[in-house]
């Protein structure tokens, strides 16, 4: 009986530190490694946008184009790899990537993970571990990335599908649907901002298959990408401070997927807020997006959701409808800003009042 136990005991442990590896430390990882590369590129790309700046366009697009390999070798390094594993890393997590599409992320998630065991299993054993371990693990991500990325990205295009059929649904409906489920997206290891450029989210008279569903639809994005990062940029203050409002607040709202896994229930004031201000994004202050279908799923990271539908407003060849009166200025600030902050603080109160949220549950490791 009392070896059951032990036994019971040491299964859980095993179970306890694996899932404490791979979604605590690994994931935790990989999104700092996101804000390294993806990210601060995004925030330079948009810096490029001012005047006398324009070089911090090729900055950042250098910055973006390194998020796979960026993820990768975050991951390697969090799972204690020897040096070797975690260069190797690299090129597995550019390969994932490329081939994952929207589920890009995911993809170097999963893929990375397996990688980096595989060369941990060989590094340091032979005389020849030069050659043996970037090896195994390139040639074990290799191919796990030719055989299994296409297919993450092929499931990621379900959310796809579901936001397209959302996006012909009446605005408010669309608001709410997509609104929430965009802005999920952005905080889960996937790219919400690769699902709204294939679906060409934006209204612009520059975008095939344009049309008022698809403007409709890509406000309802960025309202939803906000709300998930400016709510947990704010619910999460205390714990983390300016440093944690810029990093989640511009930055990413991934870094706290971690802290989700360890309390699901975090994730509910962001999300409740996204429910709110989809449909009075399009119901009430009347936004659209006529910018590029790739802002519709950037939320608050660069400013680029805002600074989207801004453009969209401002640039004749966009196509913009109708004039943009002070209702629509004031809508963006309230829904990309304001009622996200105000939304996420109250319901989290109620949450932490219930005890369903604690000190200490949103505090990052940055």
């Amino acid at each position: 009986m009392e070896q059951k136990i032990q036994q019971k005991r040491s299964a859980k442990e095993i179970v306890r530190y694996y899932a404490k590896r791979y979604f605590i430390d690994a994931m935790g990882a990989m999104a700092q490694g996101l804000f390294a590369s993806l990210l601060i590129g995004t925030i330079f790309v948009a810096l490029g946008m001012i005047p006398g700046l324009s070089f911090m366009v090729d900055i950042g697009k250098y910055a973006q184009a390194m998020a796979g390999p960026a993820m990768a070798a975050a991951i390697a390094y969090s799972l204690k790899g020897h040096p070797l594993v975690v260069f190797s890393a690299a090129a597995v997590g550019q390969a994932a990537n490329s081939l994952g599409g929207a589920g890009g992320p995911l993809a170097v998630f999963i893929i990375a993970i397996i990688a980096v065991e595989c060369g941990l299993l060989v590094s340091k054993k032979t005389k020849v571990d030069i050659i043996v371990t970037p090896f195994v693990t390139v040639f074990v991500g290799g191919v796990l990335s030719l055989l299994i990325a296409p297919t993450i990205g092929v499931l990621t295009g379900y959310i796809s599908d579901f936001i397209g059929w959302a996006s012909l649904q009446a605005p408010f409906v669309a608001g709410v649907i997509i609104s929430v489920v965009i802005g999920v997206c952005l905080t889960l290891p996937i790219s919400s901002a690769a699902i709204c450029a294939g679906l060409i989210l934006t209204g612009s008279a520059a975008a095939a298959g344009s049309s008022a569903g698809l403007a409709i639809a890509g406000a309802a994005a960025v309202a939803g990408c906000c709300a998930q990062m400016v709510g947990f940029a704010v619910i999460s203050f205390r714990e983390n401070k300016w440093g944690g409002l810029l990093s989640q607040g511009i930055g990413t709202s991934m870094l706290q997927m971690p802290n989700i896994i360890r309390n699901p229930r975090i994730w509910i004031a962001p999300t409740l807020a996204s429910a709110v201000t989809g449909p009075l994004a399009v119901c009430v202050f009347d936004l659209r997006m006529y910018g590029a279908a790739i802002n519709s799923g950037m939320g608050t990271c660069g400013l680029l959701g805002p600074i989207g539908l801004i453009l969209g407003w401002i640039s004749p060849e966009n196509g913009y409808p109708g004039e943009v009166t002070a209702l629509h200025w004031i809508g963006l600030v309230l829904v990309c800003f304001v009622l996200p902050a105000v939304l996420s603080f109250a319901f989290n109160e109620i949450l932490r009042k219930i005890g369903w949220v604690r000190d200490g549950d949103m505090k990052l490791d940055v």
